[in-house]
């Protein structure tokens, strides 16, 4: 059996940190969206068993236990009951890797997805998230995509209306953050600053695009490394080129902008792409599905 799938990137329109919880996770409240940036996953099941990951030609993507694709595989595959097979996965990497966008997640998503067709398991929505959380915090919202509140470790996920339709430039800086080392520089109780949570939820239902775009906001910008100014670089670039919204995403360092308008978003492009390699345009999606091989 070989199955070909997509693994959508994901931005956050916010990011907010309520607490620190017992188990040392950090109890989050995001609003995310899917982005038309993607990863194409390649599964083949044949005879025999364990899981292999093959070269995708892209530098820090590990190919052993770490990579949370071969984990999705491994986890569904146990809960299944399934055996006597081998799994082969080759990614197709586009989504930029340690950037903030999902792109591990989202491929551990995709093989869930896959798998759960190719088996004919019908897995339902609780078991999917349930397989997700075991393997990263932002793989329950990849299965589902679209644009969601996502809430506790980012597992309790709320449907909200769709963001309207636009474009969306993303920029990834040179350099990246460590997720856990940022946590450490948050202090849930001293977070001046939060995003507009309700506004924006406010806005979607309104279907006003300007309303969400003012009000995204990443408490994880506030606690950045010093030195590190492309981000706020960037964002003014975005904005000067018509962004009507920009924010980071994630942990970051990518950052992105929303545009109502192709050409402004092209001229974004084109503005940041010499000196940022990893730049592009997408844009959004209602889902996973909306976008075929």
């Amino acid at each position: 059996m070989t199955e070909t799938g997509l693994a959508f990137a994901k931005v956050n329109i916010s990011l907010d940190i309520i607490s620190k919880m017992a188990d040392g996770f950090h109890g989050m409240k995001m609003v995310m969206q899917t982005v038309s940036l993607c990863d194409e996953i390649t599964i083949e099941c044949v005879p025999g068993e364990g899981v292999r990951i093959a070269d995708s030609g892209r530098p820090f993507l590990p190919r052993d236990e770490r990579n949370i694709a071969a984990a999705a595989a491994r986890v569904f595959l146990a809960r299944a009951g399934i055996s006597g097979y081998r799994v082969n996965i080759r990614i197709r990497k586009d989504i930029p890797v340690c950037a903030g966008l999902g792109g591990g997640s989202a491929d551990g998503a995709c093989v869930l997805r896959m798998m759960d067709k190719m088996f004919a398991t019908g897995l339902e929505r609780g078991t999917l998230i349930q397989l997700g959380s075991a393997i990263g915090s932002d793989v329950p919202y990849c299965i589902f995509g679209g644009t969601k509140l996502a809430e506790g470790r980012g597992e309790i996920l709320t449907d909200l209306d769709p963001l309207p339709h636009c474009h969306v430039v993303i920029c990834k800086p040179s350099f990246s953050f460590s997720t856990p080392e940022l946590f450490k520089q948050v202090n849930c109780r001293k977070i001046r600053a939060r995003p507009d949570t309700d506004g924006i939820i406010a806005s979607l239902r309104s279907c006003d695009l300007g309303g969400v775009a003012r009000r995204m906001y990443n408490v994880f910008e506030d606690v950045l490394p010093r030195g590190k100014h492309d981000i706020e670089q960037i964002k003014y670039s975005l904005l000067d080129c018509g962004a009507l919204g920009s924010v980071m995403t994630g942990s970051g360092p990518a950052v992105f902008g929303v545009f109502d308008d192709k050409s402004k978003a092209r001229k974004a492009y084109e503005t940041l792409k010499p000196e940022h390699p990893e730049c592009y345009i997408a844009e959004t999606a209602d889902n996973t599905h909306q976008f075929t091989p």
